[in-house]
């Protein structure tokens, strides 16, 4: 997996389904395919970073090999 953002792969699991970019520092979540993507505040609450994409980019399917 690749940061949307940043697009590195310094990704760190944090939960089920939830991810955290240790380059750009923002908390990626996957819910039915989709990446919702949020900037962690100062005070540990989350803002949602989603408008900023186009919907072709919060896309998410994984690797099967």
């Amino acid at each position: 997996m690749k940061c949307p953002n940043c697009s590195r792969k310094d990704i760190g699991k944090i939960g089920v389904n939830q991810y955290y970019c240790w380059n750009c520092f923002i908390e990626l979540s996957i819910v039915n395919g989709i990446l919702s993507l949020h900037q962690v505040e100062e005070d540990g609450s989350l803002t949602s970073l989603d408008d900023l994409f186009e919907d072709q980019d919060l896309s998410y399917k994984a690797d099967v090999q």
